[in-house]
């Protein structure tokens, strides 16, 4: 059986949505060889095109498209669950002007917004997610863009809400936010994109109709996350769209992609970006 190099992230969502794939509670007509690692470097191991389908930040797209395509399934996006900024003290994003700001690694969608929505000017200091609050809480950083489970925990830091980058994007475009996706190496051929996409929604149907049986999975991964918050995780990036991103994810992906080519003054890619 061929083996395939599979990385995705310890959050919840990630592995919610690749439990039974990774336990083998489905049939595969692959072996599936598993890294677990913070999606910076998942974004850098694929740019050297070192896995053979992965999770990606959305915006690390552009990176890649000349060896991987997107699947339309198993991603992150969707509204009301952005990355936000935040500080130590109450302020606006005009304040944060020309401070030094740490992001979750410069190739990921968070790092983008931050640089789409246009008012910071000061130094992005890329960092691992875990440790953005702390860094902001030691005074290390004036701010930081923080993602995944921190949404919900930033309050317990003493932390206060500069913007939601989030909702930022969805007043701005009307669309949904892209955050992740997964890519796969085109030289693996069209006939394997369609299975391991369809493998993919097979492993998601499993755990949504049996959610207890995927929560050990997901606890051990979970990086000391309360119950509460895995739950709230879930909820919030297991969605319509991690099934399929369909016509408005696309457009969602494209006009990201679209964004970023033009803050870099570089031409939109000429590779098709999904595999069909």
């Amino acid at each position: 059986m061929k083996k395939l190099t599979l990385g995705y992230s310890p959050c919840p969502n990630d592995t919610f949505i690749f439990y039974a794939m990774a336990e083998k509670k489905i049939e595969l007509p692959f072996e599936p060889d598993i890294l677990l690692a913070d999606v910076e470097m998942l974004n850098r191991r694929a740019a050297k095109t070192n896995l053979d389908i992965s999770k990606i930040s959305a915006s690390a797209a552009l990176t890649i498209l000349d060896q991987y395509w997107l699947l339309r399934a198993g991603g992150a996006m969707g509204r009301g669950c952005g990355p936000l900024i935040v500080s130590a003290r109450p302020a606006s994003i005009k304040d944060l002007r020309d401070a030094m700001i740490a992001t979750p690694g410069e190739l990921t969608t968070a790092s983008l917004l931050l640089r789409l929505e246009g008012t910071h000017r000061g130094n992005r200091v890329p960092m691992q997610f875990d440790q953005i609050m702390p860094a902001v809480v030691s005074g290390t950083v004036d701010a930081g863009v923080i993602i995944h489970e921190g949404r919900w925990t930033f309050k317990a830091y003493g932390l206060h809400e500069v913007l939601d980058l989030g909702r930022w994007w969805e007043k701005d475009t009307a669309l949904p936010l892209p955050l992740g996706a997964i890519a796969m190496r085109r030289d693996l051929g069209r006939e394997m994109a369609a299975t391991v996409e369809e493998k993919i929604r097979e492993s998601l149907a499993f755990s949504l109709k049996d959610p207890a049986a995927a929560w050990p999975y997901i606890q051990s991964h979970a990086q000391e996350m309360s119950s509460e918050v895995i739950g709230l995780h879930i909820d919030a990036f297991v969605n319509e769209f991690s099934l399929d991103v369909g016509v408005e994810g696309e457009k969602a992906m494209r006009t990201l992609l679209k964004a970023a080519c033009d803050l870099e003054n570089s031409p939109f890619p000429k590779q098709d970006l999904f595999w069909s």
